[in-house]
């Protein structure tokens, strides 16, 4: 279904109409809620239709590993949410960067990348991606003449989470993008803390977003999934990836985050407005050196992000002296916020990055970004704020 815009894309009213009603095309039953389509092929009217339809000569669905209805809706839910002419789903937010980088990108191409990436997104341009002869060099997120400068001639792509995961650095996108078009290379940008109710980076001059759909674009912690927004050319690309690869999301996980996306603006604006209480208290408790949050007045970006965002975000992060003894007894004490590394679930969550998300890569490497053995991250959920306040409270006594 094609939604004709009434007001500005990022007004709450045009958004939410998008949320709930963008990419619906009903079956012959007339269904009101978007329909499953759990098949795995589909079947032709004869064996010319089915020769036009592998060929692209006819339009239609082939085989579920590149073409289902239900991931179709998905695809163009989001992609009018970002505002993005096209969109490819994916199994997961790692194969929504990996479907992008190999389709972008070959040996001997280079990457300019944020040190401040989440431990796997390291992991694939640092290790795997470098047996491959793509290189990658990681620079402090924040500083544009270190972008500048890590330029060469087989710059192609710059990558950058903002905000970071976890220590929640704001990256001036419209500036970045400046910078790596200058050198004739795309942005990405990973939306996955901010989504498009609180960011849009198309707007601001990326070239491609991806997400971890698995976070707050489902929003209730049961699916998996992954996706690439952006310019059409790109994504023709990122799609004849997947169809011979297969990192292709499942119809089911599709449709779960399809609905999740009705309800996201009112889910991140709650989530926001509750973890900006949040880190304000935790700035008056004692034990925690810092509060890492962009909604904050003392955040080093908060200009920047209160320029490009909307809100905050729902995820706060903080340091405790006492380092690892000090932070997993926050963590050991608590009783209702749940002990994992997802996040963007309407249950609070909470997780020590230095142990578990960023364990993989080397102390060194973690050093460089910033994250030490106090640090802990909290994923406001939905719960009574006084409730996850009490919670981290007995961690603190």
């Amino acid at each position: 279904m094609t939604i004709e815009p009434t007001t500005n894309p990022t007004d709450a009213a045009q958004f939410d109409t998008l949320a709930v009603r963008a990419g619906t095309a009903r079956s012959q039953f007339n269904e009101h809620s978007e329909a499953l389509y759990l098949t795995s092929s589909f079947v032709f009217g004869s064996a010319a239709q089915a020769a036009a339809r592998f060929s692209g000569e006819e339009p239609g669905n082939v085989y579920s590993r590149f073409s289902n209805p239900t991931v179709t809706a998905m695809q163009e839910r989001l992609a009018a949410l970002e505002g993005a002419e096209s969109c490819v789903a994916t199994a997961s937010g790692m194969s929504a960067i990996l479907a992008l980088a190999m389709s972008l990108l070959q040996a001997g191409d280079h990457v300019v990348a944020s040190m401040g990436l989440f431990g796997a997104t390291q992991q694939l341009f640092g290790n795997i991606l470098s047996k491959f002869g793509i290189e990658t060099t990681f620079v402090p997120a924040t500083d544009p003449a270190a972008w500048r400068n890590a330029v060469n001639a087989r710059t192609r792509l710059f990558f950058v989470e903002t905000p970071s995961n976890p220590l929640m650095e704001v990256i001036d996108i419209a500036a970045v993008a400046d910078i790596a078009h200058a050198a004739g290379a795309l942005l990405a940008v990973d939306n996955c803390f901010c989504t498009p109710v609180l960011q849009r980076p198309l707007e601001l001059g990326a070239d491609v977003i991806v997400h971890s759909a698995t976070k707050y674009l489902d929003g209730q912690g049961r699916v998996l999934g992954g996706a690439v927004a952006g310019k059409k050319a790109i994504l023709d690309e990122v799609f004849k990836f997947l169809r011979t690869a297969g990192p292709s999301i499942s119809p089911f996980n599709a449709w779960v985050i399809l609905k999740g996306l009705e309800t996201l603006r009112i889910r991140m604006e709650a989530q926001s407005a509750s973890a900006l209480e949040l880190a304000r208290w935790l700035e008056q408790q004692p034990g925690v050196e810092r509060v890492y949050y962009p909604g904050l007045a003392s955040h080093p970006q908060h200009e920047l992000a209160m320029r490009q965002q909307r809100a905050g975000g729902a995820i706060v992060s903080f340091a405790v002296t006492g380092g690892r003894e000090a932070a997993w007894k926050v963590v050991d004490a608590t009783r209702m916020i749940s002990i994992t590394a997802n996040l963007g679930d309407t249950k609070t969550t909470i997780t020590h990055p230095a142990s578990t998300t960023h364990g993989r890569i080397s102390a060194e490497a973690r050093a460089a970004a910033g994250i030490g053995e106090g640090l802990l991250r909290v994923a406001v959920g939905l719960e009574a704020l006084s409730d996850i306040r009490d919670d981290l409270a007995r961690g603190f006594l």
